[in-house]
């Protein structure tokens, strides 16, 4: 690879990382989360231009605007189990919080969110692509446990097709 196409590559991957981050965050918070996890991370892939997220769902079959009704079962079945009552969305969407807008200061994540973006940025380095959503996609469906893994088992993925699927699309 020329060095002006390294360099080409490490600016899109600067951005999509950008992105992934951003979107996320306002995942998170539009789900009243402080913190993004790695179905926000997996919900910001989708978003991604380069469609190779969403490609990687529609290749197994899903549909990839399932997903946030998946996750949202999941955090609702969630806290039940616990005895609590989740807001009703109506109440998240009127909390006077900005989701577009990113949080002011240092990036902050929970445990699962950089597990899965450790995993996919390794992934992506693997490879001679750039950074794309089908990494993030990889790496959430080796997930053993969380949100990502419980909620895409719920929509009826397989998660070892859902990763060959994502695989296919990174080339590698």
């Amino acid at each position: 690879m020329k060095l002006v196409d390294t360099i080409r590559t490490h600016v899109a991957d600067v951005r999509t990382i950008a992105a992934l981050c951003t979107g996320a965050e306002a995942e998170a918070r539009r789900d009243g989360q402080c913190l993004p996890g790695a179905e926000h991370l997996l919900l910001s892939a989708l978003a991604l231009p380069d469609g190779s997220a969403r490609r990687s769902f529609e290749r197994v079959g899903a549909q990839p605007d399932g997903l946030r009704t998946a996750i949202a079962t999941q955090h609702t079945d969630a806290l039940r189990a616990l005895g609590i009552e989740p807001p009703a969305q109506e109440a998240l969407d009127q909390t006077g919080v900005d989701v577009t807008t990113p949080g002011a200061g240092a990036f902050r994540a929970t445990a699962t969110f950089d597990g899965a973006f450790r995993a996919a940025s390794q992934l992506a380095r693997s490879t001679t692509s750039a950074f794309l959503g089908a990494h993030v996609v990889v790496a959430v469906a080796q997930m053993e446990h969380g949100t990502a893994p419980r909620a895409l088992r719920a929509m009826g993925i397989d998660l070892a097709a859902l990763a060959t699927a994502a695989r296919a699309e990174i080339g590698d």
